[in-house]
């Protein structure tokens, strides 16, 4: 897990060196083991280690072959003992116990599709001197991020997006107003920074470094398979159970300490549980750590179920409470590290327990981030699950799954799904109240965008195939990735998340949806199949929280604050009618209060433009 960075001319001319210079010192927080660079003619290449696998020096980057390839990698091939077998049989020596040698190597044997054999994350850049090319590439899911420019023939690109802007960056306005209105907090390739492009999940892309074109070209895309939808539970069972075993087992592969984020639910559970049984197995003699970030809001508070997973499981469990002043003293730092505004402030629960695990000397962590995307977890998944119960089984059986969902979660109700239904359908009526709420925005900007993500949600609801896909490679997930990514790296922390490991992922994708939702219970396959690892009092839970921090403490008592950063905000000035924004901002709901001040500090730290 690293830091890239890198300048290609594609205009002739040659490299800005002390730009390449401060655009990896900026990224040291993601590999202060080393640094490295790579700098000839046209291309300019920079690292920063964070040092997993092989931690001696010759695991250094830039990593360079004697046949003219040079790469600077961010990520982990967890698969790379298995891909050094097959390459050595094909003839190919290796030097190193690196997985970064193995990209190389399999560059050589295969050319650009040597990326569809990875099971991992990664995005790479690697210079390929003999075709005089760049060959860029991004992870299937977008864990790792990969960030550029293209300013008057000169492609940059960077882990980070301060990297690659300038004193005084200008605002996409378009982005902000839907983040405002609708909170739409990932968009394909752009990015709240006018100019900042990303390269999507499951792309190259290739750099022709004399013509200067750039050709982007997908290699993976999720695809069904009728074989796995087929499963009897058993059947499903005994898959979910093997994947679940592989996939912890590949991220279990350091050469450094590993420790599991623990919130006390399903999915962190069964993460930390596996992982826990497989070092015993393999004759370790520490404990696993774990660790939980404590809500001081009772509502919020799962560290009970947390307590038993770790007497379960025997874990080394560490807690932390953050309190209001930790909050209050972390606003900036996190606003920054995540470079874009966010939803909520959830997202400094998960800042805190990575800055614990770097105390704890916890170099890589498990997390189980991903599980419900997969697996059916969230209650908005019930219209789609249920109109595929209606399709095979009829109305009688349908009703009964819908009066056994309050077993989920005691807020469900017949009611709340016939609710959610018609507004799934009805998308046309949310922009209106979506616009509504936020009157405070002047009409030429609110009318600009036609928030078409709704639609796209109505159009994918009734099939739970596509609507899942369509979260895990357009919203949920690529947002959760994200927070993630900035959150680790931010303490130099590499996470591994079994549950996005793509084979996995798209066995999970494809069971059944008898198998997911089951007499009312979200997740049933995943209960099943680690029901003999877990106390079932986490297993049968009925709540779910999921980093849940205690917003209305910490933003109640930060009012004045948020009010005097809006005040200030030239951004919002631009977009929004200030008089009424300013009056009316004491009583909006505390995502929408969240959101407006985000933006706001967000200007002031970047020192954006509007």
């Amino acid at each position: 897990m690293c830091g890239i960075s890198g300048i290609i001319s594609l205009s002739g001319g040659g490299v800005d060196e002390n730009r390449l210079h401060a655009m990896n010192e900026l990224i040291e927080h993601r590999g202060p083991d080393g640094e490295g660079y790579y700098i000839e003619g046209p291309i300019g290449l920079a690292h920063r280690r964070l040092a997993i696998l092989d931690l001696s020096e010759d695991g250094a980057q830039p990593m360079c072959t004697e046949s003219g390839l040079v790469i600077v990698f961010n990520g982990e091939i967890y698969n790379y003992i298995e891909l050094r077998e097959q390459l050595q049989e094909r003839g190919h020596k290796f030097v190193t116990g690196t997985d970064t040698e193995v990209i190389l190597a399999a560059y050589t044997e295969w050319g650009t599709d040597c990326v569809r054999r990875f099971n991992g994350m990664w995005a790479f850049a690697l210079y390929d001197s003999k075709h005089n090319r760049l060959f860029c590439s991004r992870d299937r899911f977008g864990v790792k991020p990969f960030y550029y420019t293209l300013i008057d023939g000169v492609l940059s690109f960077g882990s980070e997006i301060k990297q690659l802007i300038d004193a005084a960056p200008k605002a996409n306005s378009r982005i902000i107003v839907e983040f405002l209105v609708a909170q739409v907090l990932e968009h394909k390739d752009e990015t709240f920074f006018d100019g900042v492009k990303k390269l999507p999940p499951s792309h190259n892309l290739i750099v022709d470094i004399a013509s200067g074109k750039l050709r982007f070209e997908r290699y993976f895309e999720i695809a069904r398979n009728e074989e796995v939808a087929k499963l009897s539970t058993d059947e499903a069972m005994t898959l979910l159970q093997s994947e679940l075993k592989r996939s912890v087992e590949y991220r279990l592969r350091s050469d450094v300490t590993v420790g599991t984020c623990l919130s006390g639910g399903l999915d962190s559970s069964s993460v930390a549980a596996e992982a826990a049984s497989q070092l015993k197995e393999g004759g370790h003699q520490h404990k696993l750590t774990a660790i939980t970030a404590v809500s001081s809001e009772p509502e919020g508070d799962e560290s009970e179920f947390a307590r038993q997973v770790v007497d379960a499981a025997g874990l080394h469990w560490v807690t932390i409470q953050p309190a209001n002043s930790e909050f209050e003293d972390s606003l900036d730092e996190v606003i920054y590290t995540q470079e874009e505004p966010f939803g909520g402030p959830s997202i400094f629960m998960q800042y805190f327990v990575m800055q614990e695990a770097k105390r704890q000397g916890c170099k890589v962590m498990l997390d189980g981030q991903g599980g419900d995307e997969t697996l059916l977890g969230y209650e908005k998944y019930y219209p789609a699950a249920y109109y595929a119960y209606w399709q095979r089984h009829g109305f009688i059986k349908t009703v009964k799954e819908i009066l056994q969902s309050r077993k989920n979660n005691t807020k469900m109700s017949v009611a709340w799904i016939l609710t959610y239904v018609f507004g799934m359908f009805f998308s046309s009526l949310r922009k209106r109240l979506y616009k509504h709420k936020c009157k405070f925005i002047k009409p030429e900007f609110l009318n600009a965008s036609d928030y078409s993500h709704l639609d796209d949600i109505s159009r994918y609801c009734l099939d739970v195939f596509e609507l899942q896909k369509y979260e895990i490679e357009s919203t949920n997930l690529p947002v959760l990735l994200r927070y993630e990514d900035k959150n680790s790296m931010r303490h130099s922390i590499e996470t591994r998340l079994p549950f996005v490991d793509f084979q996995m992922l798209q066995n999970s994708l494809n069971l059944s949806v008898e198998h997911k939702i089951k007499s009312g219970w979200t997740k049933y396959i995943l209960r099943k199949s680690v029901e003999a690892m877990l106390p079932a009092t986490v297993v049968w839970r009925k709540n779910k929280f999921g980093f849940a921090a205690p917003e209305k403490t910490w933003l109640e008592a930060q009012q004045q604050q948020m009010l005097d950063e809006v005040k200030a905000s030239k951004i919002l000035g631009n977009l929004c009618n200030r008089e009424k924004l300013i009056e009316s901002f004491p009583d909006l709901d505390l995502r929408l209060k969240w959101r407006v001040y985000n933006i706001a500090a967000w200007e002031r730290l970047f020192n954006v433009s509007p």
